[in-house]
This record gives C-alpha cells, sequence and structure tokens, in this order.
C-alpha cells in the first residue's frame, strides 16, 4: 500500500513537471521562436501556448525598440584629419526566425557592423560635410546597416552621429578661420555702408544741382541747430550763391558810380 502511494506521487511529480515545461507564456512584446527536433517550426505569441516536452523547444526574442551606443572610433576623413566620432544606433527586429536562426547574437552582430560601418562612411567624408551637412551622413549610415542586417530580420530605423572629437590643434585653426570670418563678413558690411552713404550723397547732389533752393533751405536748417546749442563757437562758412547777389549790387555800383548809392571804396572801408 505504502509502494503504491510513492508510486502514485512520483508520478504525479513527473506530470507536474512535464505539464510545467511544455506551458509557456509570452509577452506582447516578445515572439517563442519554436524548434521541434532541431527544426525550426515557426514563431508563437504572445500569450499562452504549450510545447510538446522533450521534442519541442523555445527561444524567446524581443521586438522592441534596441538602443545601441556606438563606441567612439577613431577614424581619418577624406581630407585628412584624424578624428574620434560615437554614435546611436535604433533598431529592431522583425523577423523572429532568422534573428535567431542566421546569427549568433543579433545585438553583437549589429554592433559590430556599426562600428565598422561608421569608420568607412568618415573616412569617405570630408570635415566639413562632417561638421555641417551631418544629416546627409547619418541617412548614408543608416542605409549601409540596414542593408547590412536584413538577412538577419533586423529593421534599423535611426543612426544619429553624436560627439566629434578633434585634435586640439584643429580646433584652434578652425576658431583662427571663423575669427576671419567674421571679420571679413564685418568689413564687407561696412563697405556696403559706405556705398549706400556715397550713393546717397550722388543723389542729394544732383538734387541741390538742379534746385539751388534745396541749399538754402538745408544752411538755415543747420543754423536753427547749431542756435540751440550755445556753449560753442561754430564757424560756418557761407555758400558763394550767398553772396552772388551782394558781389552783383557791387559790381554795378562800381560800373555806374554816378548812380549814387555806396561806392566800392566806402564798401572796403
Amino acid at each position: 500500500m505504502l509502494f503504491d502511494l510513492t508510486l502514485w506521487i512520483g508520478l504525479l511529480v513527473i506530470l507536474l513537471m512535464l505539464v510545467s515545461a511544455s506551458v509557456r507564456i509570452v509577452q506582447e512584446y516578445e515572439r517563442g521562436v519554436i524548434f521541434r527536433l532541431g527544426r525550426f517550426v515557426g514563431a508563437r505569441g504572445p500569450g499562452l501556448f504549450f510545447l510538446i516536452p522533450i521534442i519541442e523547444r523555445m527561444q524567446k526574442v524581443d521586438l522592441r525598440t534596441i538602443t545601441m551606443d556606438v563606441p567612439s572610433q577613431e577614424a581619418i576623413t577624406r581630407d585628412n584629419v584624424t578624428l574620434k566620432v560615437n554614435a546611436i544606433v535604433y533598431f529592431r527586429i522583425i523577423d523572429p526566425g532568422n534573428a535567431v536562426i542566421k546569427v549568433q547574437d543579433v545585438i553583437r552582430a549589429t554592433s559590430q557592423l556599426a562600428q565598422t560601418t561608421l569608420r568607412s562612411v568618415l573616412g569617405q567624408s570630408d570635415l566639413d560635410e562632417l561638421l555641417t551637412n551631418r544629416e546627409n551622413i547619418n541617412q548614408r549610415l543608416q542605409q549601409i546597416i540596414d542593408e547590412g542586417t536584413e538577412p538577419w530580420g533586423v529593421k534599423v530605423s535611426l543612426v544619429e552621429v553624436r560627439d566629434v572629437e578633434l585634435p586640439d590643434s584643429m580646433q584652434h585653426a578652425m576658431a583662427a578661420q571663423a575669427q576671419a570670418e567674421r571679420e571679413r563678413r564685418a568689413k564687407v558690411i561696412h563697405a556696403d555702408g559706405e556705398f549706400q552713404a556715397a550713393e546717397k550723397l550722388t543723389q542729394a547732389a544732383h538734387i541741390i544741382a538742379t534746385e539751388p533752393a534745396s541749399l538754402q533751405l538745408r544752411y538755415l536748417q543747420t543754423l536753427t541747430e547749431i542756435a540751440s546749442d550755445r556753449s560753442n563757437i561754430v564757424v560756418f562758412p557761407l555758400p558763394m550763391d550767398f553772396l552772388q547777389g551782394f558781389l552783383k549790387l557791387v559790381g554795378d555800383q562800381k560800373d555806374s558810380p554816378e548812380q549814387g548809392g555806396v561806392k566800392l571804396g566806402e564798401i572796403e572801408q
């Protein structure tokens, strides 16, 4: 009787072990890759399902987007500048079967491919392109890495170059270049201002030449401005236009002194 009880307990334990080994739960973001006697039979999940004990084996695969840092890579650009660049790669597994069957460690393989691709693309680019047109380099990196990981069932959605570490000598040279560029722009702006001012003065000269009264109005306006400030002594030259009438009067009297009026000698006295 005791032997029968022990046997039944043993059978019950074995049955429970088999049931626990055959029941699998896969989360919403996972898939279970099933192998039956070593042969791939498909991917299951999410949810609860059963495996044939001993005959079937399952390996879980995470389908969420993976954020992977690419370590700093030292590379020489096309214009012979040595620098260090790191990047970040966003990818996810879209085919769980290929991710398990065709590559041993899909994350490590993707990381190694990203590192070699980063060095290769930097070697084909100039420093100015890396600093000013980084979006183009990111797209090239994403396209090359995505093509390389496609057989593994991996989709690379985004690649971003983050930090670019330049040698100290190159940083000083770039700072000097930026300073020279700012000085050049300042000189161009100053020259452009002088040119515009000269154009305006030329236009004003043409207006005054065609309308002499405008010069007299400007002269009176200037006198008004000077009169408001009594703290200074200002010597203001008289334009010849103001003296023409007076000189004409003097000349007429010099030619005809008998007609009366003020003589030239009296004016000079």
